[in-house]
C-alpha cells in the first residue's frame, strides 16, 4: 500500500512540473523587454479570425486571364486566383502531336515577366528551354493586349 501511494504521488509530482512556468535563463523570472511575447497556439486559434488585413495577396489580372487564353487548350484542373496558381492537365495544342500540361504561377501584380513562372511536361518529362520561352513570351504579348483594351491606348 505504502509503495503503491509512493508512485502515485512521485506520478503527480512529475505531472505537476510541466505545468510551472519558465522562469528565465538565471531563474528570476526576468525577461528581455525587447524580445517580444512568445505566442502561444491553441486549437481554439482556429475558429479566431486572426487574419492580417494588411496582408493580402495579389494577382496580376492581365497575366492571368492572358495564360487562360494562351493555354485554352489545356483542361484545367484546379485554378485559385487568390494565390495565382494554375494547374492543367495534358492536352493537345491545334495542329501539334504531343500532349502537354502545365503549371502556372502567377506571383506579383505587375505585369512584368518575373511576376510569371512556367512549369510545362509532356508524358515522357520536361519540355525543352525554349519551349518554355515561347510559351511565356506568347502568355507576355497576349497580356499586354488585354491592358491596352482595357486602356483604351
Amino acid at each position: 500500500m505504502r509503495a503503491t501511494s509512493l508512485i502515485y504521488g512521485l506520478a503527480l509530482a512529475l505531472a505537476l512540473t510541466g505545468c510551472g512556468r519558465d522562469s528565465g535563463l538565471f531563474g528570476n523570472g526576468a525577461t528581455n523587454p525587447n524580445q517580444p511575447e512568445e505566442r502561444r497556439e491553441t486549437i481554439w486559434d482556429l475558429f479566431a479570425n486572426n487574419d492580417d488585413p494588411n496582408t493580402t495577396i495579389e494577382v496580376n489580372k492581365y497575366l492571368w486571364n492572358a495564360s487562360l487564353d494562351v493555354l485554352n487548350f489545356l483542361p484545367i484542373q484546379s485554378a485559385d486566383p487568390f494565390s495565382g496558381v494554375i494547374v492543367t492537365g495534358y492536352g493537345t495544342p491545334p495542329g501539334g502531336g504531343r500532349a502537354y500540361r502545365a503549371t502556372i504561377f502567377v506571383q506579383d501584380p505587375a505585369l512584368e515577366a518575373r511576376s510569371l513562372n512556367i512549369a510545362l511536361a509532356t508524358r515522357s518529362g520536361p519540355v525543352p528551354t525554349a519551349t518554355v520561352r515561347a510559351v511565356e513570351d506568347a502568355i507576355m504579348t497576349r497580356a499586354r493586349q488585354l491592358r491596352i483594351r482595357d486602356r483604351g491606348l
